[in-house]
């Protein structure tokens, strides 16, 4: 049974009739050659590549919210006003929805957020991580953000060149719209932006986080993504039978949570899923 007030996992799942660029790998070494393979754009010069990824343990499931998998996106603002209202932090802005968004996001709260990352070994462990989906294969999607941005409105288009950058920040976005209903009133059809959450604490630093919003809480990012064309998503299968040596990886790359969740909790679920999980045959 799925938890209560949550809406049952089948929901969630990647729609059948959604296109989505895949691929199975069958061997480590394929496995990172595929993560790795983006063609390393010029003006991103020596730090990073124009994708960010998402891991997830089960390569059934899609690309959905959690206030969406929560089956309560019409209480969005009840969410942030009450979570504002009994949360006291010292943010540069405290009218920016974007900083109170960023700080639910990360805390747990349902919010239209994703999570992603620039580095595909960290989706890879999240992928990966999960005892309970030992036996399922898992996967990691990408997304070409600078892409995604190409299809903002004008706009909202324009004030992201005129920063220099290729990702938005919270501070940028405040500029942009004040609220989530402005920047839901920015386009007449739904959009997608990337921004790079501030540093909170090591938790966003050291998962290199990157955080994307729709123009809706309603339209999943999944979907939004496999119907722009040209494609800008794209899956790589982990096999179930591949996971427990790409965990083995990982660990001796010390890509575990007591590096992505710093701090006790980190500990004991790294010790958790160290002794949980089964031996490599």
């Amino acid at each position: 049974m799925p938890p209560a007030n949550r809406l049952p996992p089948e929901t969630f799942a990647l729609s059948d009739d959604l296109d989505v660029p895949t691929t199975t790998p069958g061997s480590w070494a394929e496995l990172q050659d595929l993560l790795f393979s983006d063609p390393w754009p010029e003006a991103a010069g020596r730090y990073h590549a124009n994708l960010v990824h998402r891991g997830l343990p089960d390569a059934c499931f899609g690309l959905v919210t959690s206030i969406q998998r929560l089956g309560r996106t019409q209480r969005e603002g009840d969410f942030l006003r009450n979570f504002r209202k009994y949360s006291r932090m010292p943010f540069h802005r405290q009218d920016s929805d974007w900083e109170w968004l960023t700080l639910a996001q990360h805390h747990g709260l349902p919010t239209r957020v994703l999570d992603w990352t620039y580095s595909p070994l960290v989706a890879l462990h999240f992928a990966t991580a999960d005892p309970a989906f030992a036996e399922r294969d898992g996967a990691v999607w990408s997304v070409d953000f600078v892409q995604v941005h190409e299809r903002l409105p004008e706009e909202v288009r324009s004030a992201l060149a005129g920063s220099g950058g290729t990702a938005f920040t919270v501070d940028l976005l405040h500029e942009v719209a004040q609220g989530l209903g402005a920047f839901d009133a920015l386009g007449t059809e739904p959009f997608m932006a990337f921004f790079e959450p501030p540093s909170l604490d090591e938790r966003i630093v050291n998962q290199y986080a990157s955080f994307s919003v729709v123009s809706s809480p309603d339209v999943r990012p999944d979907a939004w993504l496999a119907r722009v064309r040209p494609p800008l998503l794209r899956r790589v299968v982990v096999p179930a039978a591949l996971k427990p040596l790409v965990r083995e990886r990982l660990d001796q790359a010390n890509i575990t949570e007591r590096v992505l969740f710093p701090g006790l909790d980190g500990l004991s679920r790294w010790l958790t899923r160290y002794y949980s999980s089964p031996p490599r045959v």
